[in-house]
């Protein structure tokens, strides 16, 4: 199953892609004028055509974020971590998750305040998952990974938590420049940390989908559908 190994890793691809995109399309219709300052990504999805693009590639970076919280936490449980650090880690996902949908498809020129909700979701929320993600790296079953994924991404949360903090302090204090660039750092930066998923993801084993059908006697109702999803991992 060494195909889930794409799946972060062609987040972080799409997502970078995606939004450098929209950049360059804002810049060369003229939505977003360079000698005026580095535009905040929100600004450069803001105006059509490229607002349309944002929200698509904001959508599908939410479905592919929640799939990668989901399996990740399927993963570790299947570790035997049946912790609570875990069961807070895929709250923190959803949640953050949806937040990236909500900021994309809420731009800042239509309703603000939506806005500025999705991205508080999408990075403070999305920070703190990773922080807990970094704390079951070293709960969860040992992998010769471990070595370098952890150091990679202690240093990847560290940053991000001071850019969340210089952006903060920017934006309120009027360097939009500062703030902006300070925001584009960041958001490379979780696709980044979404990335180094891939390497805990190819010790998957396998995944299979089990759908049985129930009979519930003899009372006329629809017949019970269960779905299991089992995830089992093989640590190389």
């Amino acid at each position: 199953m060494w195909l889930w190994v794409l799946l972060p890793i062609g987040l972080a691809v799409f997502g970078t892609v995606g939004i450098w995109t929209v950049f360059a399309i804002s810049v060369t219709n003229g939505s977003v004028n360079l000698t005026e300052g580095i535009p905040y990504i929100s600004q450069c999805g803001t105006y059509i055509p490229q607002s349309c693009l944002f929200s698509q590639v904001c959508n599908i970076c939410s479905v592919l974020g929640l799939w990668i919280v989901v399996i990740r936490f399927q993963q570790v449980r299947d570790f035997g971590n049946h912790g609570k650090a875990n069961i807070v880690s895929i709250v923190l996902g959803f949640i953050s998750s949806v937040g990236i949908s909500v900021t994309g498809n809420f731009q800042q020129s239509v309703l603000m305040k939506v806005h500025l909700l999705g991205a508080f979701l999408a990075f403070f929320l999305g920070l703190a998952y990773f922080w807990v993600q970094l704390f079951l790296t070293y709960r969860a079953g040992p992998s010769q990974d471990r070595g370098w994924v952890g150091p990679a991404r202690a240093t990847c949360c560290i940053l991000c938590t001071i850019l969340v903090i210089v952006m903060s302090v920017l934006r309120n204090t009027g360097y939009r420049s500062g703030a902006a660039a300070s925001e584009w750092a960041l958001v490379m930066l979780f696709f980044c940390l979404f990335g180094l998923f891939a390497a805990e993801f190819r010790h998957i084993d396998g995944c299979h989908l089990t759908v049985q059908k129930q009979a519930l006697g003899n009372v006329c109702t629809p017949a019970s559908t269960e779905i299991n999803v089992q995830v089992a991992n093989e640590i190389s």
